[in-house]
């Protein structure tokens, strides 16, 4: 496949006896699991949805085809992948986390905080690790410390917070 691909979601293990595998979701869109839908393994190989459902942190995922604990153990590690194109736009002013990596982070004072590398899920709200000379700075993704975001621009401008992002002097 030539188009850049999502990772939406990651095969922890299987569950049970039956074919369900646990996945740390790492989509946005709230369609993902639908029955229905599809996703693919990172190879290629395309997986559509039977059925799913929340499982504390963690969805559980039926996937057609795969019906026993076997076929599920096989899925172990594996990244769940969506082409770009199959992401649903969104309105002006909002952004999907993937589309945040390659993003420059600067200060309002204009002091760069380097390049997003990673977008990190949490509970509460994502964290953007930004890198700059082997510097690594993690960036809440919180209304209070967003001042701008353009991902067209690839720019991104975050407020001065003590001990996050304002160099603590020696």
């Amino acid at each position: 496949m030539d188009e850049p691909t999502i990772v939406v979601g990651v095969v922890t293990t299987a569950h049970g006896l039956r074919g369900e595998v646990a996945v740390q979701n790492r989509s946005d869109n709230p369609d993902r699991w639908r029955e229905g839908a599809h996703v693919l393994l990172e190879g290629g190989r395309e997986l559509t949805i039977d059925h799913a459902r929340p499982h504390g942190r963690r969805m559980l995922v039926k996937f057609a085809g795969i019906d026993d604990r076997d076929a599920a153990e096989r899925l172990r590690g594996a990244n769940l992948v969506v082409p770009e194109s199959w992401v649903p736009p969104l309105p002006d002013g909002e952004w999907w986390s993937h589309e945040v990596v390659g993003c420059e982070v600067w200060t309002e004072r204009g002091r760069r905080l380097g390049v997003v590398t990673e977008v990190i899920a949490n509970p509460a709200n994502d964290l953007w690790v930004t890198v700059d000379d082997g510097h690594e700075t993690l960036i809440p993704a919180l209304a209070d410390v967003l001042i701008g975001v353009d991902v067209r621009a690839k720019r991104i401008v975050v407020r001065d917070v003590p001990g996050l992002t304002v160099p603590e002097e020696d």
